[in-house]
Parts: structure tokens; sequence; C-alpha cells
């Protein structure tokens, strides 16, 4: 009996990847470049829809109560967990 060996490309034959270089003949760094970034990115900054004061107060004390809820439950397992070996070694 005689074996075939798979292809371990799964068969498919992809492309090969081209890098992403910017072209040689434009420097990224001119001031007018750097102020069209910076004029870009107030414009989304202005499109940010921020939540009003009560969600943000709501989800907040949300976290903390589940924080709270998560350290006194890993907490406990660690107590618990640490008594149960101590107990096996002795």
């Amino acid at each position: 009996m005689t074996r075939k060996k798979k292809k371990q490309g799964g068969g498919a034959k992809h492309a090969p990847r081209m890098e992403k270089t910017a072209p040689s003949g434009i420097a990224l760094f001119y001031p007018s470049n750097i102020r069209t970034f910076i004029q870009q990115v107030q414009a989304e900054f202005q499109k940010i829809v921020w939540p009003d004061r009560k969600v943000t107060l709501g989800l907040t004390g949300f976290v903390l109560v589940l924080v709270v809820i998560l350290s006194i439950y890993l907490g406990s397992v660690d107590l618990l967990l640490g008594k149960l070996v101590s107990l096996v070694l002795q």
C-alpha cells in the first residue's frame, strides 16, 4: 500500500500578497496633509452621539454592581479552594 501525500495548502491557490505602501512621489507629512487629517478627525468627532447624563450614570452603576458581585464570587471561590487544598495537604 502506498500513501498519497496531501497538499497542505488546502488545494486553493492564493494570489501573492501585495504590501500597501505610499507612492514614492508623495510625502505623507506635508503641512497640507496634516491639516486635512485634523479636519477629517474633527468632522468625525462631530458625528459622535454621546449618551446623556442619566444613561451614563445608570450604566456606570450597573458596571460597579457587577464588579462587586463578581469580586465577591471569585473571592469566595478562591477562599473555598484554598481551604480545600490546605485540607488535602494536611
